[in-house]
């Protein structure tokens, strides 16, 4: 099967500059998602990139919290239905919006890089347009947390060792 994922990525600010690699990174984040979940279709997504504020409009537009988020996705489907592109046939999945920001500070936050934060929160979104959810917690919550380090250890991003407990300790 020669499926395809079509990832069109934006850059809707102007405060940080995308580091190159970026979106490399992001489209094999994409990828490495589709793979571990076997979803094996022609499929598109869409990623942009903006700044705390345009996130927070979007966050209290769409979720009512007036605050900034380091992530937002937009899922296109609903239970395994997607709609089409009805010019390449091919299923499209959402959207997902980043702060650079927002990632930035986050990555200072827990001593990861850049790359390990927008790895995540790509892996995290698009667990999200494939239907997955953590809001109400429980089970729910640890099967996509699981979920996203595994992808992310495939992709060589996975938590580093400053999370390990040394035993001389």
């Amino acid at each position: 099967m020669n499926e395809s994922l079509k990832v069109l990525i934006s850059n809707r600010q102007k405060d940080v500059k995308i580091p190159s690699g970026m979106r490399l990174l992001i489209r094999r984040c994409c990828h490495a998602v589709l793979l571990s979940e076997n979803f094996h279709q022609n499929a598109e997504v869409s990623v942009s990139f903006v700044n705390n504020e345009q996130i927070r409009e979007l966050n209290n537009e769409y979720r009512q919290k007036d605050a900034p988020t380091d992530v937002l996705s937009f899922p296109l489907g609903q239970d395994g239905v997607y709609d089409k592109n009805m010019e390449t046939g091919a299923i499209m999945l959402g959207d997902i919006v980043i702060s650079v920001e927002k990632a930035i500070e986050q990555a200072k936050i827990y001593g990861h890089s850049l790359q390990r934060e927008i790895g995540f929160l790509t892996v995290h979104s698009m667990l999200h347009l494939l239907g997955y959810d953590h809001e109400k917690g429980g089970l729910e919550t640890l099967r996509m947390r699981e979920k996203e380090e595994e992808v992310l250890t495939k992709l060589g991003l996975q938590r580093d060792a400053s999370y390990v407990l040394d035993v001389n300790e």
